[in-house]
């Protein structure tokens, strides 16, 4: 089984600046995963023609007929932004969980509502799809909220952590899960897609989850690179 972490940053094209689905579903297609989990992705918004339903169409586009949308946000108050899922696999059942913010804000940054889209797929697997802050309570408070979510077997954690690999707040993740990136054979980066400069993308894995291989793989469609890894689910 294949499996991939993609930020498509609403389906922008990187390098045009333009909503484009066709060079997104090409590239989940050229990376040929049975799950991929999606970050910054955009659902209907009546008022505004930019916001369609962008986890379905590119479920349309690559023929991967499950799909899932998890709301963090409407911006605007109508305008919905979230992760997504799609599964060659049927989805048992599937849920958004909100991850708290921090109350009160200790830092200057940017903050942001952000969830964990939760879904349980047929063979009894639990997919956990997140998209973390960039402050570092905003992190915690998501580290926290994955630990209560996950399975203790036949579970995947993937998404954009906005953590380089050395950070400490990954530590509770990595006492649970193994990380694929452990395979990759040499050091590879995930942001900027065009000239990488840091790897802040990860597949994580229960350990009864045999890891085959990991990639980064070096395509430039949207402003992160895919990440890939190969599994069997005994």
């Amino acid at each position: 089984m294949k499996l991939m972490s993609f930020n498509t940053q609403h389906c922008l094209n990187y390098l045009e600046q333009k909503i484009d689905f066709n060079i997104m579903a090409r590239t989940i297609k050229e990376c040929d995963a049975h799950i991929v989990g999606l970050n910054e992705m955009r659902s209907f918004c009546e008022s505004d023609s930019e916001y369609a339903d962008q986890t379905a169409i590119l479920s349309s586009l690559t023929g991967m007929q499950y799909y899932y949308f998890a709301e963090a946000i409407r911006f605007y108050g109508t305008k919905p932004y979230g992760n997504g899922m799609l599964s060659k696999l049927p989805i048992i059942s599937a849920e958004t969980v909100i991850i708290p913010d921090p109350d009160p804000k200790k830092y200057n940054g940017y903050y942001e509502t952000r969830c964990i889209l939760k879904a349980k797929l047929q063979g009894d697997i639990t997919v956990l799809i997140v998209h973390m802050g960039l402050n570092p309570d905003e992190q915690e408070n998501a580290v926290k909220t994955v630990i209560e979510n996950l399975a203790d077997s036949r579970c995947i954690l993937m998404g954009d952590f906005n953590m380089k690999p050395d950070n400490p707040l990954l530590k509770p993740i990595k006492e649970r899960m193994i990380d694929t990136a452990d395979y990759f054979g040499e050091p590879k980066l995930s942001f900027p897609s065009d000239k990488p400069n840091r790897k802040i993308d990860y597949i994580f894995v229960s350990p009864d989850v045999e890891i085959i291989s990991a990639d980064i793989p070096a395509i430039v469609s949207a402003d992160h690179r895919p990440h890939t890894a190969e599994v069997i689910m005994k």
